[in-house]
């Protein structure tokens, strides 16, 4: 049995708990995106950075665990009904989603029928999408649940990010600083222009700066045991939905959606 199969169970801080193997397995699955749903070893070892022989012991579990489907006739793996299920449970155990609906639709029924709602949770430096409200308009934002946004540069991503308790957001900078360096001036900016929003207008603004094409507004939410905070936007195509309308005709109606939702919840912050 090689090194390689006996994977030494400490985190690069040295954390005897850390179970490395888990670790890469998760990684492998988080490697799929929306629009690039079949990968093969190859491609899941340059996202990874990890050797060709460890990845595909790794997508050989995740097989035959029915959390990762193989195709013979293009030698590609895509996700299977095992990370669903996990989804489904996730989704069932956030209260948040199911209260958040009402008020994503009402959202949605102000004067710009371009108009798209979603509500996000953190995950590492992504905020994911686990509810969305759109238009019936075809161009509103084509984006569904799942869909992951960085935590720094969208006006979603941030508005979680303000909302943490201040030691849980720092842990979130350094991890980002280290992860990704090259970006370190980029990142102390958008946070910076994060709180600097929400102390003026009681949300964070996003226009165009994770996409060209995308405005949008978002706050936080608060969950009522106080243990998550959650992001709540609304925006849509730049060519339709304009900042200023935004401003004018939505942040006051997200703040109050936000305030209904957070109504008792510990330790949220003044807006």
């Amino acid at each position: 049995m090689g090194k390689d199969d006996l994977i030494e169970d400490v985190d690069a801080d040295g954390d005897r708990k850390f179970v490395t193997a888990l670790a890469r397995g998760l990684d492998v699955l988080r490697c799929f995106r929306p629009y690039e749903t079949n990968l093969t070893n190859h491609e899941i070892a340059q996202r990874t950075g990890l050797p060709k022989p460890t990845i595909s012991r790794l997508t050989h579990t995740l097989r035959k665990l029915d959390y990762l489907v193989y195709s013979e006739r293009t030698g590609t793996y895509r996700l299977g009904a095992g990370v669903l299920a996990l989804g489904f449970g996730v989704l069932s155990s956030i209260e948040m989603t199911d209260r958040a609906r009402e008020e994503m639709a009402a959202l949605c029924e102000g004067p710009n029928p371009n108009i798209t709602s979603a509500l996000a949770e953190q995950h590492r430096l992504r905020a994911v999408y686990t509810a969305i409200q759109r238009s019936k308009e075809a161009v509103s934002l084509t984006i569904n649940v799942g869909a992951r946004l960085p935590l720094f540069h969208s006006a979603i991503g941030r508005a979680i990010l303000v909302g943490l308790p201040e030691k849980q957001r720092q842990a979130l900078v350094d991890q980002a600083l280290a992860e990704l360096p090259d970006e370190r001036k980029r990142t102390i900016a958008s946070l910076d222009k994060g709180l600097r929003d929400y102390e003026e207008y009681g949300l964070c603004t996003g226009f165009g700066e994770w996409k060209n094409e995308v405005h949008g507004i978002a706050v936080p939410v608060f969950s009522l045991n106080g243990d998550r905070v959650h992001g709540l936007n609304v925006g849509g195509p730049s060519f339709f939905v304009h900042p200023d309308e935004l401003m004018e005709h939505y942040a006051e109606r997200l703040k109050k959606a936000a305030q209904n939702l957070s109504s008792g919840a510990p330790g949220k912050p003044a807006a």
